[in-house]
């Protein structure tokens, strides 16, 4: 995508960041990298990889390096926006267009570029889906409930369960499972 031709960034929610993100993607557009959208945000890629994305948000605008855990970061400037949710991903956040510093922003740019050339990356841990005795017990005793459980991603079963578990009365506990049993088979008859 050409960086010169001006168009709204649909991640530009208050559409308050325009000429700075429009200054990024100059900036950014001296690299290899391929502007994609994604997430409704520009999201630039190497070999199909997500490197670096940018958008606008209410009070700042910014990028984020999908991989930033790897970056040098010798100024401080990136945050960890989730900190113990988010792995990989720092952001770099701007508050106005004079914050933007060409050389230094180039210099993390590159560096996430070589870092994925070099093979850094972050690999997602897959958690182990567990299920619970009341769970357990409700799938035993309902085999339609337990072959559209078996239906279902590890993320979801993972959800299903935690929406349970998460629960600190066993009453709640047995109406959610009831809603899982609903739930299961409506998907169970239409998957």
């Amino acid at each position: 995508m050409d960086p010169s031709v001006p168009k709204k960034h649909s991640w530009d929610k208050n559409n308050n960041w325009t000429e700075e993100l429009n200054r990024l993607k100059v900036i950014i557009a001296q690299t290899e990298l391929v502007e994609t959208i994604k997430w409704g945000a520009p999201t630039y890629v190497l070999n199909g990889k997500n490197i670096i994305g940018i958008g606008g948000f209410k009070s700042y605008f910014g990028i984020w390096f999908f991989n930033g855990v790897f970056l040098k970061d010798e100024h401080k400037l990136l945050v960890n926006a989730q900190e113990g949710v988010t792995k990989s991903l720092r952001q770099w956040r701007f508050n106005s267009i004079k914050e933007i510093d060409e050389k230094r922003v180039l210099t993390y740019v590159l560096e996430a570029i070589a870092n994925e050339k070099a093979g850094k990356s972050s690999n997602p841990t897959v958690k182990k889906t567990v299920i619970s005795v009341q769970l357990q017990l409700a799938l035993d005793s309902n085999d339609t409930l337990a072959k559209a459980f078996q239906k279902f991603t590890a993320a979801k079963k993972r959800e299903f369960h935690d929406y349970i578990e998460e629960a600190k009365r066993d009453t709640t506990k047995i109406t959610r499972i009831e809603k899982l049993n609903h739930y299961g088979l409506k998907v169970h008859r239409f998957g």
